[in-house]
């Protein structure tokens, strides 16, 4: 009998009403079950709605919290 390298290979093993059977890629789930995509290419300006999560809105509100903390402690040490 052969054995094919395929049949050895390990499996995806994602819980859908019967386990996924599929061969698994390097990431240990099947192409069905998010093997292939890593998603969305940075700046990917097709996908852009509103910025509230990009990194520079991100950094900015970062920023902002740590000026506030600041005001903070001044606050409190002048207290």
């Amino acid at each position: 009998m052969q054995s094919f390298q395929m049949h050895s290979s390990p499996r995806c093993g994602a819980r859908t009403a019967n386990p996924c059977k599929s061969p698994a890629m390097p990431n240990g789930r099947c192409r069905l079950h998010g093997g292939k995509s890593p998603g969305a290419p940075k700046g990917n300006s097709n996908a852009f709605k509103h910025g509230r999560y990009s990194a520079e809105a991100m950094a900015g509100r970062r920023r902002f919290r740590q000026l506030l903390a600041e005001i903070n402690e001044t606050i409190e040490a002048v207290e």
